[in-house]
């Protein structure tokens, strides 16, 4: 049938050629098959940068990785190791069993600090003792610091962070040169043997111009403050640090299901004083309990470890809130509790919420109402006064562009994170196809003219030339 169609197709073309002087027919359909090939490619060129697959916020394993994220291979020892700048954000991974090292090149007089986010894949299995342990160390295998972070009581997989510094006026790392961030796995018995995946963040903190008191304040209001109460807003929280979602003060609520996790930052100012109390709602079927069932974790501006808590669950409403916290001074550094010292920065500090995958065995698989009560109180002041610019830039302070993204979550607005601006991207997305599709029916009725005009000037040119014959 195909090839009756061809011969009859050209025996008519041949025909009608030789019927206008030898002229070829202009093909209608093949003009617009062209337009409507280059406009497809370029649609789907769209698609491609708007139409990314999302990642669900408060999905179960969905992580969102920063889009500027480079990535890099961890090394099995030192000498090939990846160096690792300041203000950078890396993409990994970590085999059971593996310790990977990366390089990083310090000057004398700043502090740096690198956080790694462990991301283990969905449906794994974890030990309660289970994570990752992350140390930074000098050319000669000398410590400065280590960090751990587990999964705890939930035994649920979830991302977890945990950070490593190089302060510089501490003895054991002092001077400048190249030292080492080496990440393991803390007691990967009884889990499964996946892969996990790593987010690795660097920043540098220049000293400041003036010297200052090193001893940590005495006295700071450590009462528990007032619960913020008021009707829950609604705010969907981001799917990885990158995309967090910015709030300010406030009752935040979105729903998780189990197995989940939320990223929420509220930007905290020199002198501010932070609390958080985070609830989970009661479920509407089930019953049991489940004894760790929300876990709350709160991460500074370097995205190092402040404080964390968790609640057990029956069904029924309940709430827990964070240690009480100092406002944010610079002193903070050094205390030796942890919760105080990791207040050292201003910026944006970080809220995780995890909901255990043992809460869809019991009370099931329903996505289950988390609200947070975030307060920020106190004056802010001026900071220590940097005598450089730290790196990355801006991140020891509250911008501009912070304080808007908490007001317009304030009044119901789109504000700050990542995910956020992937939908801006896709609602672009879909206004730039539309303008496509317009254009392509516009291109199809102009040819469909220009042709038909063709063919009424060839009609009048055979009619003048029958005249003249006669």
């Amino acid at each position: 049938m195909g090839r009756r169609r061809t011969a009859w197709w050209r025996t008519r073309t041949r025909t009608w050629t030789r019927a206008q002087g030898g002229r070829r027919p202009v093909a209608v359909g093949g003009v617009v098959r062209r337009r409507v090939v280059v406009l497809t490619a370029a649609l789907c060129a769209t698609v491609a940068l708007t139409g990314r697959p999302a990642i669900a916020a408060g999905s179960p394993g969905a992580y969102g990785y920063g889009q500027g994220d480079r990535v890099v291979d961890g090394a099995t020892g030192t000498g090939d190791a990846v160096a690792l700048k300041a203000g950078g954000a890396y993409r990994s991974s970590l085999p059971k069993g593996a310790k990977v090292y990366y390089g990083i090149d310090l000057d004398a007089t700043s502090n740096a600090y690198v956080s790694v986010t462990a991301v283990p894949p969905a449906g794994t299995t974890v030990a309660a003792t289970d994570g990752i342990r992350v140390s930074m160390q000098n050319a000669s295998g000398t410590a400065c610091t280590h960090r751990s972070a587990t999964f705890g009581a939930s035994r649920s997989p979830h991302p977890v962070a945990a950070w490593a510094a190089r302060e510089a006026g501490k003895a054991l790392c002092k001077g400048g040169g190249t030292y080492y961030v080496v990440v393991e796995r803390v007691d990967a018995s009884g889990s499964s043997s996946d892969t996990w995946g790593l987010e690795l963040t660097a920043a540098s903190e220049p000293p400041p111009a003036q010297a200052g008191t090193t001893e940590a304040p005495q006295v700071w209001d450590s009462a528990s403050p007032e619960t913020v109460t008021g009707e829950a807003r609604r705010r969907a929280g981001g799917s990885g640090f990158a995309g967090a979602t910015a709030v300010g003060q406030g009752v935040w609520r979105d729903d998780v299901r189990p197995g989940g996790t939320l990223f929420y930052k509220v930007p905290v100012d020199w002198g501010q004083q932070l609390s958080v109390t985070a609830g989970l709602g009661g479920s509407d079927g089930g019953s049991g309990y489940v004894t760790r069932a929300l876990d709350l974790a709160l991460y500074n501006p370097v995205r190092g470890s402040v404080d964390e808590a968790g609640l057990g669950y029956r069904g029924s409403e309940r709430s827990v809130a964070l240690e009480p916290l100092p406002p944010v001074e610079y002193r903070n550094r050094y205390s030796v509790v942890d919760h105080v010292n990791g207040m050292r920065f201003a910026g944006s500090y970080y809220l995780v919420v995890h909901l255990s995958t043992e809460l869809a065995d019991i009370f099931g698989q329903g996505p289950l109402p988390v609200t947070l009560r975030v307060r920020v109180g106190g004056s802010a002041h001026a900071g220590p006064g940097y005598a450089a610019k730290p790196e990355p830039a801006n991140i020891f302070e509250v911008t501009a562009q912070d304080r808007a993204a908490t007001a317009a979550a304030a009044t119901g607005g789109v504000g700050g994170g990542g995910d956020r601006s992937m939908k801006v991207l896709a609602v672009a997305g879909i206004g730039a196809g539309s303008v496509l599709l317009a254009t392509l029916g516009v291109w199809t009725v102009s040819a469909r003219r220009r042709d038909g005009g063709r063919d009424r000037d060839r009609g009048r040119g055979r009619d003048r030339a029958s005249t003249a014959a006669l």
